[in-house]
């Protein structure tokens, strides 16, 4: 049997997701065969997850100066990267807040560059979830680094819906992109986040020097941590990192990655996040649509900037898609 007829019979008829070596087997599809391949997946995750698209928007709270060495990351302070240390008010996140619902996005996501918050953070999050939860009706997501139980426990008590905590690449392939903590510290946070009843986002980066045989093994074990929603980026090498000088993936190479995780992932919110307007442009925005993404991030990312939110938001109408409606369920 081909990898395609495999695939239709367990992860389509019986909703189990690709293991690593089968994973393999469809990132070394011809691309004759990417139609077909991106078809099924479309297909999958129309029965698995249905025809809603999640949309979000995210805001730094804290931008630059983080100390970790994460080698694609511009916001490490041990880089000479353009991004400096800065701090955002809690006026400024409500505004953005109430700015991100009107798009009808159901998500808002605080982001920190740090290795993980110490106390002044953590109360400067407290004040922010509840500004925003008294402002506006929008999920409050966070991405704060690595936690501590009392902090995850906190993080829970303030009503956060979900926790973005990235495993960034496969555990093989992690030394080569940070070395100032490892995998595991990333995944311990992470089943701590799920055991306290929080939503959990993890995904990584496409690009960053893995073989395909690792972003095989990426697949398989986000597909053993089962995330909530993973978040797909696309490398865009940004100045001064030691990623700067790293090609783009291809447009093809990006759509059949999009489709495998699909397959390995058949019940997650897979979403579209950084690289993709530079990787994929308009039109593969529109295939990956429709190859199993179902979860957009609107308007700029934390350091780059993104597709005009108004674009995406017609790109989903076009496709006759509709946007998931606000949930408080933890």
């Amino acid at each position: 049997m081909t990898i395609l007829d495999i695939a239709r019979s367990q992860v389509l008829e019986q909703g189990k997701g690709l293991d690593r070596e089968q994973a393999l087997r469809c990132l070394l599809l011809d691309d004759a065969l990417l139609p077909d391949l991106l078809a099924l997946a479309h297909e999958v995750r129309m029965k698995w997850c249905g025809p809603e698209v999640e949309v979000e928007g995210i805001i730094s709270l804290k931008t630059g100066g983080c100390p970790e060495d994460c080698h694609f990351c511009s916001q490490s302070g041990q880089f000479s990267s353009p991004v400096r240390s800065v701090w955002l008010d809690i006026d400024e996140l409500v505004k953005a807040a109430v700015e991100t619902a009107k798009t009808g996005a159901t998500e808002f996501c605080i982001v920190a560059a740090v290795r993980g918050p110490d106390r002044r953070l953590m109360e400067q999050v407290r004040q922010g979830v509840r500004a925003i939860r008294e402002a506006v009706e929008i999920n409050v997501a966070c991405s704060l680094g690595m936690l501590t139980q009392e902090q995850v426990d906190e993080l829970a008590e303030m009503g956060v819906h979900r926790y973005n905590h990235n495993l960034e690449t496969a555990q093989s392939h992690f030394s080569h992109v940070v070395t100032t903590h490892t995998w595991q510290e990333r995944w311990d946070t992470c089943e701590m986040i799920k055991s306290a009843g929080m939503e959990l986002c993890c995904g990584g980066i496409i690009g960053m020097g893995e073989s395909l045989e690792q972003r095989a093994e990426f697949a398989a074990q986000l597909g053993a941590l089962e995330p909530d929603e993973v978040p797909l980026n696309f490398l865009n090498p940004r100045p001064g990192t030691p990623f700067a000088h790293y090609p783009l993936v291809q447009g093809a190479e990006a759509l059949k990655t999009i489709a495998t995780f699909r397959l390995a992932l058949p019940r997650t919110i897979l979403r579209y996040a950084g690289g993709r307007e530079l990787t994929l442009g308009d039109l593969g925005t529109r295939d990956g649509m429709l190859g199993g993404i179902n979860a957009i991030i609107v308007g700029n990312y934390l350091t780059t900037l993104g597709r005009p939110y108004e674009k995406d938001l017609q790109l989903l109408d076009d496709l006759k898609m509709p946007i998931k409606a606000l949930s408080q369920t933890l």
